[in-house]
């Protein structure tokens, strides 16, 4: 029987219910399977190792999770530590060789310097990079002045407060078309008056 087609936790409910079915059901029999005579006596104990073993992986697997989680735990407090230990190891012993092989690092490669060549590849591509995407200088972006044509800003003003109401005569207007339209406060004006 192969238990890499199920999970572990469907092979062990099945050589449970083997084992119980098998108790119950063939306790006196005997059983012929694959060549090899079988009775309940002995076909129980090789279902029950199978059985045993997949609990241990269980266990094992548990604590190993736990024990992974705790090294973990560690490595993150002490990771720092150790990054700032071997960068103070290879900056003291930086020209000793040797010094830095029994600490178990390697010496600093030096950069190599870079070639005329790669030095104007590097510049061209910078360029072109500032081209294609349109960045500009500090002083070039401040020289870009945006401007709105086709719009009209007419500023609001709040209506000042009346003066005191007084009795003042009434005026006729010499022709209902003279008379300009009301405006409210607030409205855009349109220039024609409305009859």
């Amino acid at each position: 029987m192969s238990t890499t087609t199920k999970s572990k936790a469907a092979t062990l409910a099945l050589v449970q219910a083997l084992i119980a079915g098998t108790q119950k059901h063939l306790s006196s029999g005997s059983f012929t399977l694959g060549g090899t005579s079988y009775t309940a006596a002995t076909l129980v104990p090789i279902l029950q190792g199978l059985a045993n073993a997949i609990n241990a992986v269980n266990e094992a697997q548990g604590s190993a999770k736990d024990t992974v989680a705790a090294m973990q735990e560690v490595e993150a407090t002490v990771g720092p530590v150790i990054g700032a230990y071997k960068r103070f190891i290879q900056l003291t012993f930086s020209n000793v060789t040797q010094t830095l092989t029994d600490f178990g690092l390697a010496a600093p490669k030096a950069r190599a310097p870079r070639t005329v060549e790669q030095k104007a590849a590097t510049k061209a591509k910078a360029e072109a990079t500032r081209i294609a995407r349109g960045t500009t200088s500090k002083k070039q972006k401040l020289a870009v002045k945006g401007n709105v044509t086709g719009v009209t800003v007419t500023p609001i003003t709040a209506p000042t407060a009346a003066p005191p109401a007084t009795p003042a005569t009434p005026v006729t207007p010499a022709s209902p078309a003279a008379q300009p339209a009301p405006v409210t406060p607030g409205a855009p004006s349109t220039g024609s008056a409305t009859k």
